[in-house]
């Protein structure tokens, strides 16, 4: 099930983007952008199927086992953060948290964030040395799209796309980048939690 999320535009660009110094001879190309997060070493194919749509994939954390990280990178470009629950050969290939430019758009991405608006110390730390306009995080199993008024930021948390934790549908994120816009957000919903197959 996806669920379209009512953004308007117009109010969107001018909180998020009001202070952004922008190239406009610069030319852009929109970006399919899919988030997921605490994965916990589960794929299945309603996750590659979406996968498989997206120009980049985001993961926010706690994917479980490097094979999640190898399928996902076969098929789309994909940015990842390590999270609480994974090991050290994860922790060897991707870092705690990444700062990155998705067109005209600086995102912060990791995944023990702290609870809006209460950052842990270290996020509050990136938060006011980067300025970045997105805000992605997971850790907490429970989706969650707000502003950060304070901090100038979209804050998106795509809850949990695997079959462990206490979440009751697993859950992701995708929208598009076009610029400095951020267009068609939308939910998805992979079914209910219990009684999954097993990883593909």
């Amino acid at each position: 099930m996806i669920i379209l999320i009512n953004i308007s535009r117009d109010i969107l660009l001018l909180l998020l983007f009001k202070d952004t110094l922008f190239n406009k001879s610069k030319k852009f190309n929109l970006k399919k952008i899919l988030i997921i997060s605490d994965t916990h070493s589960y794929v299945d194919n309603k996750i590659i199927n979406y996968v498989k749509q997206a120009d980049q994939v985001w993961h926010a954390g706690d994917l479980g086992n490097i094979e999640v990280l190898e399928k996902i990178e076969k098929i789309s470009k994909t940015i990842a953060v390590y999270g609480n629950i994974d090991n050290q050969l994860i922790r060897s290939e991707i870092k705690e948290y990444e700062i990155f430019y998705c067109e005209g758009i600086k995102v912060l991405m990791i995944h023990i964030a702290g609870k809006p608006p209460y950052y842990n110390q270290k996020t509050i730390r990136l938060i006011k040395n980067e300025r970045p306009k997105i805000l992605v995080y997971g850790h907490s199993h429970i989706l969650k799209v707000i502003f950060d008024k304070k901090n100038e930021l979209l804050l998106i948390n795509p809850g949990a796309a695997g079959r462990h934790g206490f979440h009751k549908k697993r859950t992701m994120i995708r929208f598009e980048i076009n610029g400095n816009s951020i267009q068609n957000m939308e939910i998805i919903e992979l079914g209910q939690r219990s009684k999954l197959p097993d990883s593909v």
